[in-house]
């Protein structure tokens, strides 16, 4: 092996996983029956958590949650905690963050992507495919905020 390749960043997915699937079809059979022939509303939350396990390792969160409908007429909700294990090597410090907070969610979403659709057809729905998400996006912003709070990025 060569001294370069002990000393190029890299970054490995070691393990990928379902921390928490939550599913809920609270109006069934009557939520089936698409009444009015309208779309309904679909909102969905991102969070994206980090923390080292030991020496390179790290475990990366990423939680999904959405509902279509509103109450009284919430047609379904979901929550999905996937996770994963990392191991970054080489990595510049000031980089880390970076790259467990926008690398390896992105290397996670289209399988949890993939969850969420199958458990929303399971539920007797169309497959919700989520659109892809921007997390450098969402981590400037997180970078941010901290920022104007006054706490270290």
């Amino acid at each position: 092996m060569s001294e370069t390749a002990d000393t190029a960043p890299q970054l490995n997915a070691l393990a990928q996983y379902t921390k928490d699937l939550s599913f809920e079809n609270p109006n069934a059979p009557r939520s089936l029956t698409n009444q009015n022939g309208e779309a309904p509303a679909i909102n969905i939350q991102v969070n994206v958590n980090a923390q080292p396990i030991q020496g390179d390792d790290f475990e990366v969160e990423l939680k999904l949650e959405g509902t279509a409908g509103t109450k009284p007429n919430l047609l379904f909700s979901f929550e999905l905690n996937y996770a994963g294990v990392f191991r970054l090597r080489n990595i510049p410090q000031e980089h880390i963050g970076g790259v467990l907070m926008v690398e390896c969610p992105r290397i996670l979403f289209p399988f949890a992507r993939q969850i969420v659709a199958s458990a929303v057809r399971d539920g007797g729905f169309p497959p919700l495919y989520m659109d892809p998400i921007d997390f450098m996006a969402l981590y400037s912003q997180r970078v941010a905020e901290m920022q104007q709070q006054g706490k270290p990025s």
